[in-house]
């Protein structure tokens, strides 16, 4: 599988979770990690996730937020969440 074609299906996975959430509501990169991994190996799924999550950012789909706060993913330390774009 091409590295775009598995960063596709991890934007799927991510549009899909938020989907099933209530407006506004927020994803943790590792509730997508753990959806598309196939074993308990989603750990390994981590930069993945981020690095679908930067494309989605990019088209304006989602935010990334800490603290409630949408933050530049590049820049952010520590923990995130995700939403679709308000």
């Amino acid at each position: 599988m091409s590295p775009r074609r598995g960063e596709e299906q991890l934007e799927r996975t991510i549009l899909e979770l938020l989907a099933q959430r209530r407006p506004g509501a927020t994803i943790c990169p590792s509730d997508a990690a753990r959806a598309a991994a196939a074993d308990d190996d989603w750990r390994a799924l981590m930069e993945p996730v981020r690095a679908a999550a930067r494309s989605l950012v990019a088209r304006g789909v989602v935010e990334v937020t800490q603290g409630g706060r949408v933050v530049d993913l590049d820049g952010a330390v520590g923990p995130i969440r995700m939403r679709s774009r308000r």
